[in-house]
């Protein structure tokens, strides 16, 4: 599959990320990539063990599956290095992010992203 064609799209472990998924399957539709639903959750963050998020996660999952995604849980203190790492051996040449929170725009995950990964195409959904 051609690098430009393969699209990840970033989610947190809130229900609101649907939306993230959905954009994900509208591109995928248009460019006919693979579609891959990613999560990074940290080294020490038991995720598991709390119900709500872990629900979430649960509801992503299952969304993911409708739309045809498959959906990665990735453990590293390094949210940015894990995704670069998960783009490149995916060939991702479509990232999928929410907006970050007002006033957090400066250093944000996203910025730090665009400039791990200059050839990528990058859509922030609100």
């Amino acid at each position: 599959m051609k690098k430009d064609k393969n699209i990840m799209v970033c989610v947190t472990q809130q229900r609101t990320c649907e939306r993230l998924i959905k954009k994900g399957k509208e591109l995928r539709d248009k460019i006919d990539g693979e579609l891959h639903v990613v999560h990074v959750a940290r080294e020490d963050e038991n995720f598991l063990g709390n119900s709500k998020q872990a629900d979430a996660i649960e509801y992503l999952y299952g969304i993911s599956k409708s739309v045809g995604a498959d959906m990665t849980v990735l453990r590293s203190n390094d949210v940015c290095g894990a995704i670069t790492k998960f783009a490149e051996e995916y060939e991702v040449g479509h990232i999928i992010l929410g907006e970050p929170p007002k006033g957090c725009e400066e250093d944000s995950i996203v910025d730090s992203l665009k400039k791990s990964m200059e050839d990528v195409n990058f859509y922030l959904v609100s």
